[in-house]
């Protein structure tokens, strides 16, 4: 056994990804690979707790696992499942509910998003959501989450749960840190740049569908709010500058060069000519993702071999550890 270090994460399969997707998430998951024992899952339990119309459920969750190979992930080396395959981790979020306070719960971001954006349906899974993320990560020994710095409340929530439990009973879970990508954390929206670049936005112009037409995404880029100053320059926390520090980020993140490299290229030159050339830029990197998950997604044999394979592997890693957490918990195993 090697002494590789074991990654986790998983993605929602609620709408199309977005460029930001790709470039805070899943760009960076490929990175890792090569170094780390990857878990990748179609989080598709975390999807209900907003109303889902089935069919498409089921169309998207495997659309995106066909998007995760598309960019790069070897099916091969990783473990790829759809979440809802392992009963393991509604069983663990069940025993972890008993050790996760209301207080803790009451003071999550999301619950208080997502209650204020679906007033009709506050339900008590959107409010133990962050409970069921904790046992997607613990049921894997996971030792890294690579997160955005706006998932940062669910592994601290993970880690206090982990803690709590391992005072009680021993060493049963390892403390999972979160992993920030060093390039495309924060991709911001085209049509409000204060905001993150979001799939559930209801202007379609303020994101980057991966599922987007090529001439669909120039137009979006050329379209982005920017401000009427006129100059291409990166000023961090300045919000009259958001648009142009988010395009400065997009064409960073898309071609592997600095920001302040873009940013010398651009002296001099105008807002109109740089929005053509991240478009350009933009389109270029999507192309041949698009191109091989076209491939991908007409083989339904292939996609389906993956998940059940995947979820064979998860069962296998996840039984260990529920078994553990039964026996500490008294029950009969």
């Amino acid at each position: 056994m090697d002494d590789k270090k074991i990654v986790f994460s998983g993605i929602q399969p609620s709408g199309n990804l977005t460029l930001g997707n790709y470039l805070g998430a899943i760009k960076n998951w490929v990175s890792l690979q090569e170094d780390y024992h990857c878990i990748y899952a179609m989080m598709d339990m975390h999807t209900i707790t907003v109303r889902q119309t089935p069919a498409e459920l089921r169309r998207r969750t495997l659309e995106i696992l066909a998007l995760y190979l598309a960019c790069g992930i070897d099916a091969e080396n990783n473990i790829m499942f759809i979440q809802s395959h392992n009963p393991a981790h509604a069983e663990l979020a069940w025993v972890l509910n008993c050790y996760t306070y209301m207080g803790e719960l009451q003071r999550m971001t999301q619950f208080k998003d997502k209650s204020s954006r679906h007033a009709e349906n506050i339900n008590a899974g959107l409010f133990t959501y962050p409970v069921l993320m904790a046992a997607d990560i613990l049921l894997y020994q996971a030792d890294y989450v690579p997160v955005g710095k706006d998932q940062m409340q669910h592994i601290e929530i993970c880690r206090d749960v982990a803690q709590r439990f391992n005072a009680i009973y021993g060493d049963v879970f390892t403390i999972p840190e979160g992993l920030l990508p060093k390039v495309g954390a924060n991709i911001m929206s085209l049509q409000n740049p204060v905001k993150k670049m979001s799939k559930s936005d209801p202007n379609p112009k303020a994101y980057i569908s991966m599922m987007d037409d090529m001439n669909v995404i120039a137009k979006k880029i050329k379209s982005a709010v920017t401000d009427s100053e006129g100059v291409i320059e990166y000023r961090e926390g300045d919000d009259t500058k958001a648009g142009i520090n988010n395009l400065l980020s997009i064409m960073s993140a898309v071609t592997g060069r600095s920001i302040d490299d873009v940013v010398k290229d651009y002296a001099g030159k105008g807002y109109g000519d740089f929005k053509g050339d991240v478009a350009e830029a933009v389109v270029e990197c999507i192309r041949p993702i698009r191109a091989e998950y076209d491939r991908i997604i007409a083989d339904k044999a292939y996609l389906t071999e993956i998940c059940q394979k995947g979820a064979e592997s998860a069962r296998r890693i996840s039984e260990r550890t529920l078994k553990k957490v039964y026996k500490k918990v008294g029950f009969v195993v």
